[in-house]
């Protein structure tokens, strides 16, 4: 069975073998040893080409023909895992096959997927795309199911809030659990409130599209329990307490959590491990109507715990307060929030280097591992108790928005630390699910974090 695709696209990869032309990927000591093909090298003197990092000059053939391509990794290619994935988009449209490069044939192929991606549903001229030959000595299947992940993710992100709102982000939870065979509810509406849920519903009751809880379940009772949570604010005015309009440009991608989880969860299925997993998506819209919540409104949360709501721009926290707690219920062994959550995150670490809190040592060792193992990188940030006092309020036991600007990333996840006491571990990311601009592995826009490195700390924690 393919792995499930939201938005179906032509695979990068071809299966043609002789057919293909080569590519040659090499650095300057190639040329300058004449350790490549004698016509590629030829050419490349003629040519002058250096084999700098990304540089890609075209071979003819004796008759003129396009004969092959040189691609250059530049002195150190460790230093871009991925900078195949250039060649995705700078080779032209025909099937191709690495020929030589000092690079891994896993690493190789997945960074020519990644590199391949294009979000082009609204475009009215779709151009061809050149596709290559995965090598014999890869993981294929793997290769296919984590750029199915990735892809999943980066769609949803860049997808519009006119057709990615709550009704539509349910409709791709239900393809994506249907396509697997799991189990799949959904609490929606006024039920949130019968059924114990009422931040979900505070924050996401003054938009035209109800809230709702979307929940699946997979795998076998007894098998490990990994539970993933994530944050779907399908779009974020920022409530009563307005966002400026230049901050609301992208805020279609505050659902990032939950389509990151998507694509783990994904992931996971489709290889078909041996876990007992569980997804918990909370969606809502953040907008303003008559019924908003407002600034200075106290509420009582699942867990019992009652939040004050000092800025009603710091919705996504409220959400994952019931999710969270919801899903502590069942002591999972592995629990994982995913959130496009905090600007502190961003200032302390930068776009490309999402933060993660946990107070498991040994979770926080093997994440950090898994990161440098897929070159999907993390970085723990401290869960500092030092800070506790900054999340408790005079009228109510938790307020969303502590005073003062400070530490903002680590007093969220203080805040959602205080609904998760049953679980064996737990980490929370502070993801920022884009890319500002374009890179190797990405042509930029909506972008999947740590979800590669999470799918192999699981898959290597059952062997």
């Amino acid at each position: 069975m393919a792995p499930y695709q939201f938005i179906e696209r032509p695979t990068p990869f071809n299966t043609k073998g002789g057919s293909t032309l080569p590519i040659f990927a090499v650095t300057p000591a190639h040329i300058e040893t004449g350790t490549i093909d004698p016509i590629a090298l030829n050419w490349a003197r003629r040519a002058g080409y250096k084999a700098e990092s990304g540089s890609l000059l075209l071979i003819p053939t004796a008759e003129g023909h396009l004969g092959g391509a040189l691609y250059g990794l530049g002195t150190n290619p460790s230093e871009q895992p991925y900078i195949t994935g250039r060649l995705a988009r700078a080779l032209p449209a025909g099937d191709w096959h690495i020929e030589t490069a000092p690079l891994t044939a896993n690493r190789l192929a997945l960074g020519f997927g990644l590199g391949s991606y294009r979000f082009d549903r609204y475009k009215t001229e779709k151009s061809p795309a050149a596709t290559l030959m995965i090598p014999r000595d890869a993981d294929a299947a793997d290769i296919k199911r984590q750029l199915a992940g990735v892809f999943l993710a980066r769609d949803l992100i860049n997808t519009p809030t006119n057709d990615m709102g709550p009704n539509q982000l349910e409709a791709v939870f239900r393809g994506l659990a249907a396509h697997y065979k799991a189990e799949m509810s959904v609490i929606s509406g006024d039920d949130l409130l019968t059924q114990n849920f009422p931040l979900v519903h505070t924050v996401g009751r003054a938009s035209a599209d109800a809230p709702r809880l979307l929940e699946l379940r997979w795998g076998k009772k007894g098998h490990r329990k990994v539970t993933l949570v994530g944050k779907g604010v399908c779009f974020d005015t920022g409530g009563l307490d307005i966002k400026p309009a230049a901050s609301m440009l992208l805020m279609k991608k505050d659902m990032g959590g939950a389509a990151n989880v998507m694509g783990l969860a994904l992931m996971i299925m489709d290889a078909k491990l041996k876990v007992d997993l569980r997804v918990i998506v909370p969606v809502v819209e953040n907008a303003i109507s008559s019924n908003a919540f407002r600034p200075g409104d106290i509420y009582r949360s699942r867990k019992g715990l009652t939040v004050q709501i000092d800025n009603t721009d710091a919705e996504g926290r409220l959400i994952l307060a019931d999710a969270l707690a919801y899903a502590d219920e069942e002591e999972p062994e592995l629990l994982i929030d995913m959130a496009t959550l905090t600007g502190a995150a961003r200032v302390a670490l930068g776009p490309d280097l999402p933060p993660f809190f946990t107070d498991d040592a040994n979770l926080a060792h093997d994440l950090t591992e898994a990161s440098l193992e897929t070159d999907d990188p993390i970085w723990r940030l401290p869960l500092y108790s030092g800070y506790e006092k900054d999340i408790r309020t005079k009228f109510a036991d938790l307020t969303n928005a502590p005073a003062g600007g400070m530490a903002g990333a680590i007093t969220a996840a203080l805040f959602l630390k205080r609904f998760v006491s049953k679980a064996k571990s737990w980490a929370h990311f502070d993801i920022y699910g884009w890319a500002q601009s374009e890179r190797p592995h990405s042509p930029g826009g909506g972008e999947a974090q740590a979800i590669r490195a999470l799918f192999h700390h699981i898959r290597e924690s059952l062997r």
